[in-house]
């Protein structure tokens, strides 16, 4: 699906689209040669949790934080999404209550149905649960060290790099798990991500294997490079981690 298409389909308009890409929230899942950029099934998923976050008054920096986290799980975020809509809802039939009041003539000089301090308190919980697997460790605190220091740029210079080991994985599916060459693979993947996101040690590697096969958002992402990509990139690195 062209830009324009998924403009059409959403309300988000195409220059909406190109920004969220220009900063790395949400890149097509491929670029035409001749520039177009083109959008499947999971791009759009992703589209829409990104709306929902926007519907809660996220800023863009914290949706890409809360997504581009090791620990973020789409089942969980849509929970707390819900969560956090509800609140919203209820504070705005309080407004509407009171609106209805005042065209009623009566007085009510009472200013708790604007507080959304509980709104914020329930956001502020919800990030600190992104981060609650991982935000304790040595990883994490890498992790965020060095994704805060990216521009735009470099953020997609790592963007592609990790597409072309992921690439080369969905080429060479067909291969044993336990290959010499499937397993140099695994072993630049592991470097890829020390190298510019936090320590990737062996139980943190085996982890993220089952997460590739575990989260639907995940698969759907790595089998881009071919179908069965996630569950080949997880039977490699149990191979590797073991």
């Amino acid at each position: 699906m062209k830009v324009s298409d998924v403009a059409k389909l959403t309300g988000v308009t195409v220059r909406t689209l190109h920004y969220y890409d220009e900063i790395g929230l949400l890149p097509p899942s491929e670029v035409t040669s001749s520039g177009y950029r083109v959008y499947n099934d999971a791009d759009l998923e992703v589209l829409q949790q990104i709306l929902f976050f926007r519907e809660l008054d996220f800023s863009l920096e914290e949706i890409r934080g809360i997504m581009q986290n090791p620990a973020y799980e789409k089942g969980t975020a849509l929970q707390n999404q819900k969560a956090l809509l509800v609140q919203k809802r209820d504070r705005l039939d309080r407004l509407i209550a009171l609106v209805d009041k005042t065209l009623k003539g009566e007085r009510d000089m009472s200013f708790k149905q604007f507080d959304t301090t509980k709104i914020e308190e329930a956001k502020q919980q919800y990030a600190a649960e992104v981060k609650q697997r991982w935000g304790n460790t040595v990883a994490y605190a890498e992790y965020e060290k060095k994704s805060a220091s990216y521009n735009t740029v470099q953020q997609k210079m790592l963007d592609g790099e990790g597409a072309a080991i992921l690439n080369e994985f969905g080429k060479n599916r067909s291969l044993p798990p336990d290959s010499v060459e499937v397993q140099e693979l695994v072993k630049k993947w592991q470097a890829y991500i020390t190298d510019n996101y936090y320590n990737c040690t062996k139980e943190i590697l085996s982890c993220l294997g089952q997460m590739y096969v575990g989260d639907e958002r995940f698969t759907q992402h790595i089998d881009q490079y071919g179908v069965g990509t996630a569950a080949f990139m997880a039977a490699a690195i149990e191979v590797y981690t073991s």
